[in-house]
């Protein structure tokens, strides 16, 4: 029986996602971001797929254990770091990688007296302004650093870019001089692009890149699709007509009477809502496809169920299929009838939404 609400996960196009990483950075290593689920296509299904990847990179110290647990063998870098020496020494335990961003993570450095070494990555805060060290504190932090037999050397150095997604922003050059102008004097391997970075600015590819966003076929630029990039999406997400009615002509549609019929008309009801993820945000004309034809959505996104206008399907019946996303229809218009961004749709789609694998 075919589930009311489903993401086929097309395992293919990782592969062919990760052959464009190299070709935009073909002197890079990477590492494949795969936090938060994997952006939402299943942290270990994606890493599987990624065996060819030097690395990953997660944001919590759970996810981290999780991969080496699954069996995953290549380096592993937590960017949020740590924040008590319980992680550290979890860290420790399964071999993963530290971000190092604050003068109170040094601290528990200097106190831990394990046996085992750990790899870090010192951030450099140029510009985002969230975690990492000022330039000017780098050559300190070095050297307290440089006294922990615990760390193994040479350091590794990473910044995070802000604005890269917009290429006619001044900010993302300002960022990468400020990062090798800090570490100039510094030995050690560096990191800079994300897929923005990877993509749009090649003064951003240093030794290692770490792609995100683009790795599951989605552009990072807010005014180009994933496919118009060479990228090949991942994601589809499916359901189908539960029912279909006559509306006439003044006839209201959903909760708070929103949409109103200016002409009769015949309405599909999707068996998907923001229960599954679908984004309840999204706008009375937000495409849909219905047997692979555009119809408008109507009326509010409710739990369970979307409203569509089928006057371009009249022989639409209960059991079409419906894509919300997928062949025809990217992600990232569906995130701009939303009012939000692709990550945010990818992330949210629930428990209750069936995973199938699939094969382009």
């Amino acid at each position: 029986m075919t589930p009311a609400a489903y993401a086929i996960i097309n395992l293919d196009a990782v592969e062919h996602n990760l052959m464009k990483v190299h070709q935009f950075a073909p002197h890079a290593k990477i590492m494949a971001v795969i936090k938060a689920n994997a952006y939402g296509h299943g942290m270990l299904r994606i890493a599987q797929a990624l065996k060819p990847v030097d690395g990953f990179a997660v944001a919590r110290v759970h996810e981290g254990i999780r991969l080496r647990q699954a069996g995953i063998q290549q380096r592993i870098a937590v960017l949020e770091g740590f924040t008590c020496e319980e992680e550290l020494d979890s860290l420790i335990q399964f071999n993963l990688d530290a971000v190092v961003h604050s003068l109170g993570q040094i601290a528990i450095f200097e106190k831990n007296q394990a046996r085992e070494q750990i790899a870090i990555w010192i951030k450099v805060d140029t510009g985002m302004n969230r975690l990492g060290f000022k330039p000017d504190e780098i050559k300190t932090v070095y050297q307290r650093l440089l006294q922990c037999p615990v760390i193994k050397q040479p350091f590794n150095f990473m910044t995070h870019l802000a604005n890269a997604d917009d290429l006619s922003d001044s900010m993302t050059m300002a960022q990468i001089s400020r990062f090798n102008e800090t570490l100039v004097d510094l030995p050690g391997p560096r990191s800079v692009a994300n897929s923005a970075g990877i993509i749009g600015w090649k003064a951003s590819l240093a030794d290692w890149v770490r792609p995100g966003v683009m790795l599951y076929g989605v552009s990072p630029f807010a005014d180009k699709t994933g496919e118009e990039l060479g990228l090949k999406p991942i994601m589809e997400l499916h359901s189908r007509l539960i029912a279909v009615k006559p509306v006439l002509k003044g006839d209201t549609v959903g909760y708070g009477g929103t949409w109103v019929c200016e002409r009769s008309t015949v309405m599909g009801v999707v068996a998907i809502g923001y229960g599954d993820g679908y984004p309840r945000y999204a706008k009375t004309g937000t495409p849909v496809l219905v047997n692979g034809q555009r119809v408008p959505l109507i009326g509010r996104v409710s739990m369970d169920m979307i409203t569509v206008d089928l006057a371009d399907q009249p022989d639409a019946k209960p059991g079409d299929p419906v894509t919300l996303w997928g062949k025809g229809l990217a992600v990232e218009e569906i995130a701009l009838c939303a009012d939000t961004i692709p990550y945010t749709l990818l992330c949210g789609i629930t428990q209750r939404v069936e995973i199938i694998e699939g094969r382009l």
